[in-house]
């Protein structure tokens, strides 16, 4: 069964803003009745939604504080306190050192600070953190991005997914990625200029990244605006000559031997084994049957 096999769905991958057909960075990770929101950046809350409710979560995963890959923590907030949603528990959130008091700062309009944790059980991100999330084992690596930046491993029983959240290449990462099935990794620069830190993959570095890590296969995200997605993945692909595809908004993977690895379209279900899920038009650079 395809519920039992570990899936990803982009909710969203843009940077570092939303398009209109597209939120930025985040992510539902999911395994038999185990649903983790990876990444919350503007836009995605309203993707979730299509997937699972706030109360069905059984946790949220944070790779750094940047925008556009936390601010939708706000209105969760606000959701899952004033609204329609009835948690049993706190959602456990799993994210840097200071999250809560980050948190507590944007929602706090009075002199009594905003009750975070009611919404939140939060538990701070070190190098080397593990926790078991219902059948899914998380494993985080601190890594290059100039402030508290983290990768995840998410691995179930025959499947493992690595997402590099935002960085440079770095050793971290590497080791974190070893043999996993999918790398979803972030290819943001077009170029990173001599004179400037890096902080961000380039293409050709996320395919140099799949290759050092023995990865199956590739997905490129967190695309910049100064390239489009089919440059990313062609520009990956001079570097790995694994499958390499996009993670184009809407999309799932299906990670796992079982269906060799395959994507599947949100609304028809078709399958595919190209380099680009089906509702990426390669030829126009456009979303959409």
């Amino acid at each position: 069964m395809t519920s039992d096999l570990l899936q990803l769905t982009v909710l969203g991958s843009a940077t570092p803003y939303p398009t209109v057909d597209n939120p930025c960075s985040g992510y539902l990770v999911s395994n038999g009745g185990t649903r983790v929101w990876m990444d919350a950046g503007t836009g995605t809350l309203a993707q979730l939604q299509r997937h699972v409710r706030l109360d069905e979560l059984d946790a949220i995963w944070i790779s750094h504080l940047h925008a556009d890959h936390s601010a939708d923590l706000l209105t969760a907030y606000y959701g899952a306190l004033f609204a329609d949603v009835r948690l049993a528990a706190p959602i456990p959130l799993y994210g840097p050192p200071g999250i809560a008091d980050r948190l507590a700062h944007f929602l706090t309009n009075t002199s009594t600070r905003s009750p975070v944790e009611s919404a939140f059980a939060v538990h701070e991100l070190h190098d080397g953190h593990q926790v078991r999330v219902g059948a899914l084992t998380l494993t985080s690596r601190a890594v290059a991005h100039g402030m508290p930046a983290f990768a995840v491993r998410i691995e179930t029983a025959g499947s493992s997914l690595v997402y590099s959240g935002d960085t440079a290449p770095c050793a971290s990462l590497t080791s974190l990625a070893e043999g996993c099935d999918v790398l979803l990794c972030e290819a943001e620069s077009a170029q990173v200029p001599a004179e400037e830190t890096q902080v961000h993959h380039t293409p050709e570095d996320s395919g140099d990244t799949a290759v050092a890590a023995r990865a199956a296969r590739l997905i490129v995200t967190h695309v910049g605006r100064f390239l489009t997605p089919r440059q990313a993945v062609r520009r990956a692909a001079t570097r790995f000559d694994g499958p390499v595809d996009y993670a184009a908004p809407g999309a799932t993977f299906v990670i796992g031997q079982a269906t060799g690895q395959r994507s599947r379209h949100p609304r028809t279900g078709v399958g595919s084994s190209a380099m680009v899920p089906p509702q990426y038009r390669p030829e126009t650079d456009r979303y959409g049957l």
